[in-house]
């Protein structure tokens, strides 16, 4: 059951998982590979705002997304692109990677094979997946600046579209988990959790929100 502390815990995850950063002029957008084209959404409207010169997607497939997207993350989001505008001489693909470290990774292969310079990077991911994205990147990729971006749309906003509420708070639990436990492992910079939203993560497990929790974090 989905009651009212629970959505007062969830609200308070999303909270924390988004980054708040304001937009501004970078030397790449890059949109990370998922199963929610809001990304490329978001990419190409960085893009057409002028505050890139160059769009990189990147993501091959997952189990969650092989069904809606056979031709890869990365394939999918550049054709919404193009369709929303973009040139597609000023798309780069990278279509291999499989995890967040992969994307970031293999993208800076992609970006240094193609000549590009690179100091700051607008990085675009699901809204409940900008904290990890950007200490992923902190990790793999230190020496460029990043600035977090997604859709602009609240708790609220996001489970109307997805229309299954207990799902986004399964995927809100799941990434705190890795944002925890995966510091020690060192795929990321491990940012400090607060008390109130470790205790949050907490009640939510022990509420059964545990379908997105990794057991290899554990």
């Amino acid at each position: 059951m989905i009651t009212e502390q629970v959505r007062v815990d969830a609200r308070l995850v999303w909270a924390y998982h988004r980054m708040e950063h304001e937009a501004r002029p970078c030397d790449v957008v890059i949109g990370l590979g998922s199963h929610d084209l809001g990304v490329a959404d978001v990419a190409a409207g960085l893009y057409l705002r002028g505050l890139a010169p160059v769009a990189l997607f990147t993501g091959g497939n997952s189990p969650t997304t092989r069904a809606r997207m056979p031709r890869g993350e990365a394939v999918h989001y550049r054709e919404r692109a193009i369709a929303l505008g973009v040139p597609e001489d000023a798309i780069l693909l990278e279509p291999r990677a499989s995890n967040t470290g992969e994307n970031i990774a293999f993208s800076r292969t992609v970006l240094a094979e193609a000549g590009r310079s690179v100091s700051s990077v607008l990085l675009v991911s699901k809204p409940y997946e900008e904290r990890r994205a950007h200490a992923t990147a902190r990790k793999v990729w230190p020496e460029v600046e990043v600035v977090s971006a997604s859709a602009l749309v609240d708790y609220d906003g996001y489970v109307s579209a997805l229309g299954d509420e207990r799902l986004v708070i399964d995927m809100l639990v799941g990434t705190l988990q890795r944002l925890i436990t995966y510091p020690a492992r060192g795929f990321l910079v491990g940012p400090p959790v607060p008390p109130e939203v470790r205790a949050a993560f907490e009640r939510l497990c022990a509420s059964g929100f545990v379908s997105r929790l990794s057991r290899s974090a554990r």
